[in-house]
């Protein structure tokens, strides 16, 4: 009964948090769109009354005509639409989440035992539970600290990028010699989702209350707090498309069971934000496909580096004659190994139904899955923490196998 109540939760606040996220960022990305798409008014008393820019759109069989203002409207109403509820959901709901699947159980899901740095290798629960809680915070320090060294008054927003660029390069890298696999793409994108939540709750915000009181007392506000949330705002919608590719990645083992994991996530991230960019800026008249082809092209290298090889990995070479194990041997070892989580009844008390619904219970269901047994395993990253004990010469036996 613990374990389905585990399991409801988890599916529960999953769905909070995409339903949260998908909200947070389909408005971030709509008021991105309308701020590089308005136009100079044509009609001279829009401009005397202080519009900057605006749009005409039609949807859902309405017209509709937005307004920007460069200082001040005459009359600020007293029902000004504010959004940042979304993005405080987003993160206490993804927060919560991690907290239930990763946190609960450290030793299970955090902690990386084939890490090559001895002492990520050997932490505890807590242990590993506190560094991940230092590696969000530490990640929004740094970013925070960068831009407010780098570029106080935005006016080196292009180094700015460069040097997130390469934190981002370092956070991959790092998050996967800390944490296993799974954990650190989760990790990685849970650094830029929590910059981007920072952003909103720090900045953002605070610096549109600041220019609505000064409003609202007939005050000139700030014009430096609306560049900065322009400059916050901007970083937020380049961090959202890899943020959803790494939030996804647990479904995918070939991607961060990989040797080179921060490599892969490194090329995604980039992509992810070459890709926003020919967005960002077709919203603005400006057709860039230079942006998306390069993008393109780091998904398809990924590809080449993911690819797994066709050799098996190292261990005893058990397929030195003949034509390697038979089903029935690697079947054995996937029985005794694997079947405790993986099955549709799973023993082990932590699940309550097979982890990504994959199950090992009969012969058929793993010739079906041949090729992502043999990357879970030869690299390490399954069993879990090697819980079942699974042996070198077991791993080789799986590796050789050419069924």
């Amino acid at each position: 009964m613990d374990a389905y109540l585990l399991e409801f939760a988890n599916m529960l606040l999953r769905w909070l948090h995409v339903i949260a996220a998908v909200a947070w960022i389909g408005e971030s990305i709509y008021f991105v769109m309308l701020d590089n798409g308005l136009k100079t008014p044509k009609d001279e008393a829009c401009r005397k009354k202080g519009v900057f820019g605006e749009m005409w759109a039609v949807h859902g069989g309405g017209f509709y005509h937005n307004q920007k203002y460069a200082t001040s409207p005459e009359k600020l109403p007293d029902d000004l639409h504010w959004s940042f509820w979304k993005s405080y959901t987003t993160w206490l709901s993804g927060f919560a989440l991690f907290t239930l699947l990763y946190m609960a159980n450290p030793s299970f899901y955090l902690v990386n035992p084939n890490s090559a740095w001895e002492w990520a290798a050997n932490m505890t629960g807590w242990q590993a539970n506190v560094m991940a809680l230092l590696f969000l915070l530490g990640g929004w320090v740094v970013y925070n600290e960068l831009c407010k060294r780098i570029s106080p008054n935005m006016e080196r927003d292009g180094v700015l990028s460069i040097a997130v660029a390469v934190m981002m390069v370092v956070v991959a890298y790092l998050s996967v010699h800390i944490f296993s696999g799974r954990a650190a793409f989760l990790l990685t994108g849970a650094v830029m989702a929590t910059a981007m939540s920072a952003n909103v709750f720090f900045w953002i915000i605070p610096g549109q209350r600041r220019m609505v009181k000064a409003l609202k007392a007939g005050e000139t506000p700030n014009p430096i707090d609306g560049k900065r949330g322009k400059q916050r705002s901007v970083h937020n919608t380049y961090f959202t498309l890899p943020v959803v590719l790494l939030m996804i990645s647990n479904h995918y083992s070939f991607l961060y069971a990989h040797e080179l994991a921060w490599v892969i996530m490194t090329l995604f991230i980039f992509a992810g934000a070459l890709i926003r960019q020919f967005f960002v800026l077709m919203h603005s008249g400006q057709i860039k496909p230079a942006y998306p082809a390069a993008g393109v092209v780091l998904i398809l290298i990924s590809v080449w580096v993911a690819a797994p090889s066709s050799a098996p990995a190292g261990g005893t070479d058990v397929a030195a004659a003949g034509d390697g194990p038979s089903v029935a041997e690697v079947s054995g070892i996937i029985n005794e190994r694997c079947v405790t989580c993986h099955s549709r009844e799973p023993s082990h008390p932590s699940f309550n139904s097979a982890p990504a619904g994959i199950t090992y219970d009969s012969d058929e269901n793993i010739l079906n899955s041949i090729a992502q047994i043999k990357q879970v395993v030869g690299s390490n990253y399954m069993p879990l923490g090697n819980m079942t004990q699974m042996t070198d010469e077991e791993r080789a036996v799986i590796a050789a196998w050419q069924e």
